[in-house]
């Protein structure tokens, strides 16, 4: 019981030191929030899962600067999940249009990469870069919420 207990604090150290480093970038570049439009074009939800528990108790992405919207005409990034169904990439890269400037495009989850374990398929048009100019992925099936943190933390230093 004092591992798991001990784990559990050290993840909220480190998770905790982590945030406060991506909110001090994200107001230095952006001034304000940081605005995220999360769209899944054809996942199995595991990467949404991953998402949702950035936002939970533990790591409360939202206190370091992070906010997920519901309007693609008030976010700085479009947060893409799963491969490109054909049925989603015309409403992809109308979302992608409707985003004011500057805007990013991150993938996450490897089937926002190239398809992952839909790759090939008869109703896959690919990984996001088939469609739109991707700035940041994150890899994994599907990412820890810490390795999207740290990856965001990453990006937004450069």
């Amino acid at each position: 019981m004092k591992n798991i207990l001990k784990n559990r604090i050290m993840k909220g150290v480190v998770t905790e030191k982590l945030g406060e480093d991506l909110k001090a970038h994200i107001f230095k570049k952006f001034g304000r929030s940081f605005h995220i439009r999360e769209v899944d074009t054809g996942s199995c939800n595991g990467c949404e899962s991953e998402i949702i528990a950035t936002t939970n108790p533990i790591y409360d992405i939202q206190r370091f600067g992070i906010d997920f919207v519901a309007s693609p005409r008030h976010a700085d990034a479009l947060l893409v999940t799963g491969p490109v169904s054909k049925n989603m990439a015309m409403a992809l890269r109308k979302t992608y249009d409707a985003m004011p400037e500057p805007k990013f495009v991150i993938t996450l989850g490897d089937c926002a990469l190239d398809g992952g374990a839909f790759k090939g398929s008869y109703y896959v048009v690919g990984g996001v870069k088939e469609v739109l100019p991707v700035d940041l992925h994150i890899p994994g099936c599907p990412p820890s919420p810490l390795t999207i943190i740290k990856s965001l933390l990453a990006f937004l230093d450069t």
